[in-house]
């Protein structure tokens, strides 16, 4: 799938402190309903939850909305409705509703030449290719390049995307470009001078009580806009909804109705494969699905889908592989159960698929609580010789009686704890140690651990607001340590060279 945000994942090691915080529900939250007021039963929803939980690695999150009302809502476990999530890609669906309130506004055109607002920046000598192309062809990722520009935040901007050859006429040619969504977040802080996160808080995220959007910008100041923006999947499912209603919102009219229409619809083909929701079509910035259905979507499975034939909408947050089997089971399971009226009240039903919504959590580390070997590996500092992963040492103590562990290292001159809880997830804020191009200084966390073997330990991590899992295999031999680790998705390997250390 063409994915090309830019964050790496490196050795997860992150400090963590106990406790988790829950707010009151804010009072401009979404309504609920039972599911069968509007049309579903909840034998259906607990089938597609528990489809979901079965057949799909990685699920952090799923609401469903039917005419306007939250139907299901859940969150595996350590992940929690309070945090925001990476959304990568779905940032896009974003950037392009601030592009739809500049033009609104009278601030731009679609239609505008891209060179009309950075003339300081252009090439020397441009070509016709990049004099011709405009908003519009940003907004449908037909700029006319063959290769994408640089994407990364330290080497993404105005000048390196406008230095990109453009062999193709714009308007003609397909290309999946991030590196043209943060050109529209520049246009939009180029004609408001405000961020496209600032532009945005007064026109989008307060009308529709998004509290704490939070979106990187590059080293200019630029919001990515591409990728980079983080909320809470109830934002998520907000936003779909605004798009379902056409732009309204509590009765009043927010976005134009008429960009809407134009940012949903088919704007250029980009395949024909009837059975990928991959192959239906472009919008501005949203992609048209199979069932007469539009999205927004993510690397790793972030989705925002919306249903306009059954007015319905679907918000997903994960960390997975496969993204076209999110969607099946979407249109196998739920589909079929939107019903046209209501359906007579299931007490029972609801409660059961409350208590499965209640239950769902990340697959924890698999394994004994203890090892008869522990003591010889216990409280002993493990030296590594110098490597790319940067692991300098590492050590293992128990606490709590054996019901968490404790893993401390050393990376890179600098020492980190690892608090891991046995079949349940110690839950805090920490850094997330990770590649220059991983910025998640501050990040909610949570971890496991337990003895696969009695001289293998395994730990496992998940960045909470981010769709990253990493496994941490400890094999212990004699004096010496053997370290595997393994992140669930990576926009690169997910295995990485195992490490050796020995013990001082």
């Amino acid at each position: 799938m063409p994915k090309t945000d830019l964050i790496q994942i490196g050795l997860t090691l992150i400090l963590v402190t106990t406790g988790t915080f829950r707010p009151a529900r804010a009072a401009d939250a979404l309504p609920r309903s039972a599911p069968e007021a509007q049309g579903v039963s909840s034998a259906a929803l607990l089938e597609l939850v528990n489809t979901l939980d079965r057949r799909i690695e990685g699920m952090h999150s799923l609401m469903i909305l039917r005419h306007g009302r939250v139907i299901a809502e859940g969150w595996w476990a350590p992940y929690e409705a309070e945090h925001n999530h990476v959304l990568y890609s779905l940032s896009k669906s974003f950037t392009a509703t601030a592009v739809g309130f500049a033009v609104a506004e009278g601030k731009l055109s679609i239609d505008d030449e891209v060179l009309k607002f950075f003339p300081g920046n252009a090439p020397a000598n441009p070509s016709r290719n990049l004099k011709a192309m405009r908003v519009r062809d940003l907004l449908t990722m037909s700029t006319g390049h063959q290769d994408e520009p640089p994407t990364a935040p330290d080497a993404m901007s105005v000048k390196s995307f406008l230095a990109q050859p453009v062999p193709h006429l714009p308007g003609t040619h397909f290309k999946y470009n991030t590196a043209a969504t943060f050109m529209q977040s520049a246009i939009v802080q180029k004609v408001s001078g405000q961020t496209t996160l600032e532009f945005l808080r007064t026109r989008l995220f307060t009308p529709l009580g998004i509290d704490h959007p939070v979106w990187d910008a590059n080293v200019e100041g630029i919001s990515l806009g591409g990728y980079g923006l983080r909320v809470r999947t109830e934002d998520i499912a907000k936003f779909g909804q605004l798009y379902l209603q056409r732009g309204r919102w509590n009765g009043a009219a927010l976005l134009p109705e008429p960009w809407v229409a134009m940012a949903t619809a088919k704007q250029t083909s980009n395949g024909s494969d009837p059975n990928s929701d991959w192959n239906q079509g472009y919008g501005f910035q949203f992609w048209r699905c199979r069932h007469n259905a539009y999205r927004g979507d993510g690397a790793f499975g972030q989705f925002c889908v919306v249903v306009p034939g059954q007015d319905a909408v679907v918000a997903i947050t994960s960390g997975v592989r496969d993204m076209q089997a999110v969607l099946n089971v979407i249109w196998d399971v739920l589909l079929p159960a939107l019903q046209p009226h209501a359906l007579p009240a299931d007490v029972a039903g609801a409660r059961q698929l409350q208590n499965t919504l209640a239950r769902l959590q990340v697959r924890p580390a698999q394994g004994s609580a203890t090892s008869p070997l522990a003591g010889r590996f216990l409280n002993r500092t493990f030296v590594f010789p110098p490597n790319d992963q940067e692991l300098e040492s590492l050590a293992l103590a128990a606490a709590d009686a054996g019901k968490r562990l404790t893993l401390t290292a050393r990376m890179n001159g600098r020492a980190v704890a690892v608090s891991c809880g046995h079949g349940q997830w110690n839950q805090g804020r920490a850094p997330l140690l990770a590649g220059p191009l991983a910025r998640f200084p501050d990040e909610p966390v949570a971890g496991t651990f337990a003895w696969a073997a009695p001289d293998v330990c395994v730990l496992k991590l998940c960045a909470t607001e981010t769709p990253y899992h990493t496994m941490l295999t400890l094999k212990f031999e004699g004096d010496q340590v053997t370290l595997n680790r393994e992140t669930n998705v990576a926009f690169g390997p997910t295995k990485h060279p195992p490490l050796t250390g020995r013990a001082e």
